[in-house]
């Protein structure tokens, strides 16, 4: 069976904790276990938002003014890239055996 689960992207940085990228690793460690378990039963797809990541990088942005800031839809497949590294390499280490991919 194909199992689909979104994880928001408040799931990913909580609310008033430091936007660093530890913080989002430990978090996506924590739902791993979870998520590794139903990929070990069954199809799974992830899709995960990314609001506080792209507004990390935003105001990142802003603060350098020698070149024009990125455009949202560049941010976000920024984003999009580094969440699906970090949630990749966790899930490999909650995945006994050799790992699938799609």
């Amino acid at each position: 069976m194909r199992v689909v689960v979104a994880l928001g992207g408040n799931a990913l940085l909580k609310r008033g904790e430091p936007m660093t990228a530890q913080n989002q690793r430990i978090n996506v460690r924590s739902a791993a276990p979870a998520l590794a378990a139903v990929a070990n039963e069954h199809e799974l797809v992830l899709s995960h938002g990314n609001g506080p990541q792209v507004g990390l990088l935003a105001l990142q942005a802003a603060a350098y003014t020698d070149v024009d800031p990125y455009p949202l839809d560049i941010l976000g497949a920024q984003t999009e890239g580094m969440i699906g590294y970090v949630l990749e390499q966790e899930l490999g280490r909650s995945t006994p055996g050799p790992r699938r991919t799609r």
